[in-house]
């Protein structure tokens, strides 16, 4: 039985659409649902990604809760919040060992072949490396 679902959510409509899953997927199991949001920084490195998060990291985590709460009024009494930064894909998997997360939520974005090939996709990076449950919204 899924007790603590990991959704990786950066606002896209296939992430909404994830969240809800786990939500709803919670409710059922009675757990709870861990909610993170990588920021890529490019330029600058770890040194301009720990500026950043100190800056802006308390008020974008009330943001996005707020942002999950408009989705479901409720999610404040089951969900864990965080905002972090790193390759969406390794954060979301050291999430779960992190946490002792059991399932994996994501959502599944269209892209086309050049920008699958030039970005990677997130959804194919954790599927192949996961060793929980993951289930692809779409």
């Amino acid at each position: 039985m899924v007790k603590y679902s990991l959704v990786g959510y950066d606002g896209s409509d296939a992430s909404r659409r994830a969240f809800q899953f786990a939500i709803d997927l919670a409710r059922c199991n009675h757990g709870r649902v861990r909610v993170v949001s990588v920021l890529q920084v490019t330029e600058g490195g770890a040194d301009v990604s720990a500026l950043l998060m100190a800056d802006s990291g308390t008020r974008r985590a009330r943001e996005l809760l707020d942002e999950l709460t408009a989705i479901v009024p409720d999610a404040n009494e089951l969900v864990d919040v965080e905002l972090t930064y790193g390759s969406p894909g390794d954060v979301l998997l050291s999430q779960i060992e992190q946490h002792g997360v059991d399932h994996l939520v994501i959502g599944h974005t269209e892209r086309g072949a050049l920008a699958r090939w030039l970005l990677g996709s997130v959804s194919s990076n954790v599927l192949a490396r996961a060793h929980v449950p993951v289930t692809v919204v779409r």
